[in-house]
């Protein structure tokens, strides 16, 4: 085999000497060697992989037989139950397109609940995504489906009602109407997924309120581009930053309670924008791997991350040196190394839900040398400390304020009496809202945001073995 290509972010480092230093397929004996199945060819490769980049090497699992699954056989790897978050995915390419925003996709993205002393489920719109098949229609934030392809969601049936929504479907959406206190039926809507490109810089905008100038920002994943466009939305951002910088701002608002994690660079790109007066002589991040890799490679022994110069950057004009994070439990990887990152740097105040807890990060490797290994994998390969040596959030990060946002109708992102960012406003202005508000007592029984490939994910740039 080659040696290793570990091709990160911030650094390009070549592993020599470690299992890939030859080519033993080359000194193989056809009369003496057995002939091996692909299965057995790809559970190797995994086990070679696990045993040299997988932070937890150490405590690698049992491997089940070489014969076995490929799927089953990574799991058994494992070092359960603290590696909550390594993942195999049987295409490599459909990976890196889904941690890139890029999937077969209708364009809208829910919470299921169940309806109280019922077996009926009904799906609440979280958002609908730009250029999508649902923006197209009059599907919105807050509206509640109630059946999909003329069958009532229940507790027994909705897994297999989600499955319909990867193909053309129908949905039948209600509306609540605030004046009449009651859900109104709406017109059913027909949707076809296309192969979508969604865009993780959702929503930005400034607010004048009590003469507080205050910036918010809706950001759902970490990606820099498309593969058309590399670093598309990072420029985005810059530019967002940029406006928000011209007109003044003194609070940000960064929305981040959907945002699963992404690519590292991204994050820095963001936390770059963020950190009062940062530079390129500052550290950001600092990376740990594994006992093995860093004995092997002394660069990888100390690898610090310092943050970008950015002209937009507007963390010296934040008032009290503050920034305002919204979270959830969805809240997760690079959007709490973002956290993390700036916290030896600025109050990051926290309004929300307890974050996720995922100090540890994933690359993408592919099989460059099996055609025939279509298989991706997702292994954790860090772990991830502040300027400070802080890595104390395996259990995530407590909000200075408790919100959940589904203890109310959802009002659109960006109205000023949503729940969440009404809580921020309030602790900004000093004044609390004088809105009526109606309070709901229920629990989701899942996302599907849950689903997303990059959900829980911080990634580095891909490996290729």
């Amino acid at each position: 085999m080659k040696s290793t290509l570990l091709s990160r972010a911030f650094l390009l480092v070549v592993l020599s000497g470690l299992l890939w230093s030859c080519n033993q397929d080359d000194d193989k004996d056809p009369k003496v060697d057995p002939v091996l199945t692909l299965e057995e060819e790809i559970n190797n490769w995994i086990y070679d992989v696990m045993d040299e980049v997988y932070y937890w090497r150490l405590n690698l699992g049992t491997p089940i037989a070489a014969t076995s699954d490929p799927s089953d056989y990574f799991e058994s790897l494992l070092y359960t139950p603290t590696d909550r978050f390594s993942v195999i995915y049987p295409d490599y390419q459909e990976l890196i397109n889904s941690l890139s925003g890029i999937s077969l996709d209708p364009g809208y993205e829910f919470q299921l609940y169940r309806i109280t002393d019922s077996d009926n489920v009904y799906a609440e719109v979280l958002y609908v995504k730009q250029n999508s098949p649902a923006a197209a229609t009059d599907l919105k934030r807050g509206d509640a489906i109630v059946a999909i392809n003329g069958t009532q969601i229940n507790i027994n049936n909705y897994r297999d009602l989600l499955g319909q929504t990867e193909t053309t479907h129908t949905i039948s959406p209600r509306r609540y109407d605030e004046e009449a206190e009651e859900y109104v039926t709406m017109q059913d809507i027909s949707l076809t997924p296309v192969q979508l490109s969604e865009d993780p810089n959702f929503l930005d905008t400034v607010y004048t309120i009590n003469n507080q100038k205050i910036g918010y920002v809706v950001y759902n994943f970490f990606a820099p581009g498309t593969a058309a466009d590399e670093t598309k939305y990072d420029r985005e951002m810059d530019a967002a930053f940029e406006k928000m910088k011209a007109e003044n701002i003194n609070h940000l608002v960064l929305d981040l309670r959907y945002n699963g994690g992404g690519y590292v660079s991204s994050a820095l790109n963001l936390a770059s924008l963020i950190g009062p007066g940062v530079t390129d002589s500052d550290i950001f991040s600092k990376t740990k791997y594994n006992t093995l890799l860093m004995a092997e490679v002394p660069s990888l022994s100390n690898v610090q991350t310092a943050f970008l110069n950015k002209a937009q950057n507007l963390g010296s004009t934040l008032t009290g040196n503050r920034l305002y994070v919204l979270t959830s439990s969805g809240t997760a990887s690079a959007s709490e190394l973002i956290i993390n990152g700036l916290r030896p740097y600025m109050d990051v105040f926290l309004i929300g839900d307890v974050t996720y807890g995922k100090n540890v990060g994933s690359v993408a490797i592919e099989d460059e040398e099996n055609p025939e290994n279509n298989y991706g994998l997702l292994p954790i390969v860090t772990q991830s400390f502040n300027s400070l040596d802080q890595s104390d959030y395996s259990t995530g990060f407590t909000p200075n304020i408790a919100v959940k946002e589904n203890t109310e109708f959802l009002r659109q992102l960006g109205d000023v009496n949503e729940i969440m960012l009404r809580t921020a406003i309030e602790e900004i202005t000093g004044i609390p809202s004088s809105g009526r508000v109606i309070k709901l007592d229920r629990e989701g029984i899942a996302n599907t945001l849950e689903g997303k490939i990059r959900t829980g994910k911080m990634i580095e740039s891909p490996i290729k073995k």
